[in-house]
């Protein structure tokens, strides 16, 4: 159970709306974790080495297979395969794990040997297995409404082995860091295109709405606008929320960022 821009109800405005307007019958929205907006989030997210570094710190210290949820298109399952770990990969969306696994045909069979894309819910799923550590990264549990957390929670201490951790990132949304309740920033993919990204959240609200929309579009033809509306999930709430599912948080370290948002990393342990 995912967060969307229609379930939120959260509609595109200012400097989003005003792009998509400019672009008329070009513009083909989408979400950005299906079909059309898969390849984009994986252009601009699939090489960013944000929160890699201190996940990986923290997993050399944890043995065991690693349990990646939400795992997208791998930007971290490869990073953990890296260290010679067994990890399970999990993702709901079809289209994304349809691309993790393309990046995995195309890698030694010593490597992908190791790794299990799995198709499932992260709030809901069972694989009869335990592991060292289970990672949520990429502040991916903001995906999730406040009501499907509870299962998350439930899962992965049902799948966390004797002293595994659970290692989970969050965003600290600061809305007024730059004065406005809308913030864009320059975004180059690895393909070398660059994105507008604009975010939309204004002081006090459960969700912001990011956009991504391409800074130079052609003339003629469709352009792909990518949309996500994401929960905002203070660290304070998360921890608590962890606590009253019977974890104890073990450390808190932040991520280095940039503008609105410092991210910080979790490891919880279940009691």
């Amino acid at each position: 159970m995912l967060l969307s821009p229609a379930l939120a109800g959260t509609p595109l405005t200012g400097r989003a709306a005003e792009a998509v307007a400019g672009l008329g019958e070009q513009a083909v929205l989408c979400d950005l974790y299906d079909e059309a907006g898969a390849p984009v989030y994986h252009d601009i997210a699939g090489t960013t080495p944000h929160e890699v570094r201190e996940l990986l710190a923290a997993l050399r210290r944890l043995p065991g297979p690693v349990l990646d949820l939400a795992a997208g298109s791998g930007r971290l399952t490869f990073p953990f395969l890296g260290l010679g770990r067994e990890v399970t990969a999990l993702e709901l969306s079809e289209d994304m794990i349809g691309l993790l696994r393309e990046r995995l045909a195309a890698t030694p069979p010593s490597l992908r040997g190791r790794c299990t894309p799995v198709r499932a819910d992260m709030s809901d799923f069972a694989l009869g297995r335990r592991f060292g550590a289970v990672v949520l990264g990429t502040t991916s549990v903001s995906l999730l409404p406040p009501e499907a957390r509870p299962g998350l929670y439930r899962c992965v201490r049902e799948h966390l082995a004797p002293g595994g951790r659970f290692l989970i990132t969050t965003v600290e949304v600061d809305p007024a860091a730059d004065g406005t309740d809308e913030s864009e920033i320059l975004a180059e993919g690895q393909s070398g295109r660059t994105y507008r990204m604009i975010e939309q959240w204004s002081a006090g609200a459960t969700t912001r709405t990011v956009t991504m929309i391409p800074a130079e579009p052609p003339a003629e033809g469709p352009v792909t606008v990518a949309t996500t509306t994401i929960g905002v999930l203070p660290a304070q709430r998360l921890i608590a929320e962890l606590e009253q599912a019977g974890y104890a948080v073990r450390s808190l370290t932040p991520v280095p960022g940039g503008g609105r948002h410092h991210d910080v990393l979790l490891e919880a342990e279940a009691l």
